[in-house]
């Protein structure tokens, strides 16, 4: 008899232990109603998103080589290549053109006044 009582005992326990937890409501992140955030005066300036590249099609983008031919988009390709100072830049004719002339506009505006620009900046 006692081992019947504790084996009910176990299995009860077994049991409860198995079941799911009610579901606990769900809290709000902190800070939901916080208003957004507010770069501060003295900040770095923020390198601005050219808004032809951040409003690329949400399918496949369209090559460059695509959107103009072949010799156009190798002309483009050869502009970014004389400017970019990246390292690994966007300048291939199967990016966008967007994507591609962005990177040349922002090289471009790197340069300072006063100073030299390359012909291709101009172009």
């Amino acid at each position: 008899m006692r081992r019947t009582v504790v084996a009910l005992v176990a299995m009860t326990a077994l049991v409860a232990a198995c079941q799911q937890p009610a579901e606990a409501p769900v809290a709000e992140p902190a800070g939901a109603d916080a208003p957004p955030p507010v770069m501060p005066a003295d900040a770095p300036p923020q390198e601005e998103v050219d808004p032809a590249v951040a409003a690329l099609p949400a399918g496949e983008p369209v090559p460059c080589r695509n959107q103009l031919g072949e010799a156009a988009a190798i002309r483009l390709v050869e502009r970014c290549v004389q400017v970019s100072p990246a390292s690994h830049p966007p300048c291939h004719p199967d990016n966008p053109c967007a994507l591609i002339q962005g990177e040349i506009d922002r090289s471009c505006a790197m340069y300072k006044p006063g100073e030299t620009r390359p012909a291709e900046c101009g172009a």
